[in-house]
């Protein structure tokens, strides 16, 4: 049996986890039916993924924690900015969720990382408000940029996707980003001195070729907070 390349064994997995984009998902499976040597490496990530289950229990957070959080966050006074909008930072919150499972993944694809090099691994699950949209950002800190990945979401005629990084208050355009392939977003120097596990990351919908003002002018399609894993 032909040994499979490093590039198929990522995607194999990707595909198990279900991290492909979707236009790359169905092109995977017909090579999966087509190729034995990747429906053996399917089988040995199904393997073990399935472990997983066995050790990890689903749990739900108490029904005080929510109101805690957004007490703590909030207090009594109003949130009247855009981004202080209450659906944002729900978003935020089940974005911790999904960035445990990510890590999950993470360290699956990754089964021998140098332990200094993982410990400074940033992950942001950008979450989908309600838009169908949703994103996964990997910090590289070796080129400084951030690979952004669209789980779901498709392109919109006439508009374009914008994305944002939330630093100590201030809202920074990162630039348009793709929703149908993967890319390396560079962070601009106005980010990068301040980047960091609390950095909230969102994704505007704007008119082409990204807002002309510098501030968020679309709805809010997908956010998330780097986490450190």
């Amino acid at each position: 049996m032909p040994a499979v390349s490093e590039d198929d064994r990522v995607l194999v997995a990707e595909y198990v986890l279900g991290l492909l984009p979707p236009a790359e998902h169905p092109r995977m499976a017909a090579r999966l039916a087509a190729e034995p040597a990747l429906r053996a490496e399917q089988r040995l990530w199904t393997l073990r993924l399935a472990s997983l289950d066995r050790e990890f229990v689903e749990a739900s957070a108490p029904a005080a924690v929510m109101p805690r959080i957004e007490a703590r966050l909030f207090g009594t006074s109003a949130r009247t900015s855009f981004w202080d909008s209450l659906a944002l930072w729900r978003g935020i919150a089940a974005g911790a969720v999904a960035v445990a499972v990510i890590a999950i993944g993470f360290n699956v694809l990754n089964p021998r990382p140098d332990p200094r090099q993982f410990a400074e691994q940033l992950v942001a699950a950008l979450q989908d408000q309600g838009s169908g949209v949703s994103f996964v950002a990997v910090y590289d800190s070796a080129t400084g940029s951030v690979r952004l990945t669209a789980l779901t979401g498709a392109p919109v005629p006439e508009k374009d996707y914008e994305l944002w990084a939330i630093q100590g208050g201030q809202t920074i355009s990162m630039g348009v980003v793709p929703v149908d392939r993967k890319v390396d977003v560079k962070l601009p120097v106005t980010v990068a001195p301040g980047f960091g596990a609390g950095t909230v990351l969102a994704v505007t919908l704007e008119q082409k070729g990204g807002s002309p003002t510098g501030v968020a002018q679309g709805p809010i399609v997908a956010v998330g907070t780097a986490t450190l894993i």
